[in-house]
């Protein structure tokens, strides 16, 4: 297995199926131009297996920490340490950049996601709750 980092659309589309939807090319772009942002892509061989992304987040009175934003691989690589290696990757990034730390949202009852971010050396401290806000079309915030 080979880790790299992500620099071009191109890249992205071809890793498409290991995203939630379609890669839209100016998304795409933006994210890869946008500072303080990072996607790292898991291949075997020229195939893409995995991937995961991370924002750096800045704030005046705690410095920076990397926000891991997602982690997927591809079904038939799962349990094989993919997913390990790319959140390890990540945070060596975030120690290279000067990350005082590195935190990521899981969904409750994901023992899989908890179990991959736990072997790469995450803990859960049993303190974070989520709460989102949606603004598309036919939210209630959307105005549609």
């Amino acid at each position: 297995m080979e880790l790299r980092r992500a620099a071009t659309v191109l890249e992205l589309t071809a890793a498409e199926y290991l995203f939630d939807g379609p890669v839209r090319p100016e998304w795409a772009r933006r994210f890869l131009e946008a500072g303080g942002h990072h996607l790292f892509l898991a291949y075997m061989g020229e195939v893409p297996v995995g991937f995961v992304s991370g924002v750096e987040t800045v704030h005046p009175d705690k410095g920076t920490e990397m926000f891991l934003y997602e982690l997927g691989v591809a079904e038939p690589f799962r349990r094989r340490g993919v997913g390990r290696a790319l959140v390890r990757e990540l945070a060596a990034l975030a120690r290279q950049r000067g990350c005082h730390g590195m935190w990521v949202g899981v969904d409750a009852g994901n023992d899989v996601a908890l179990a991959t971010y736990r072997g790469a050396g995450g803990k859960d401290d049993g303190r974070c709750a989520v709460v989102t806000w949606e603004f598309g079309p036919g939210s209630a915030e959307g105005g549609g």
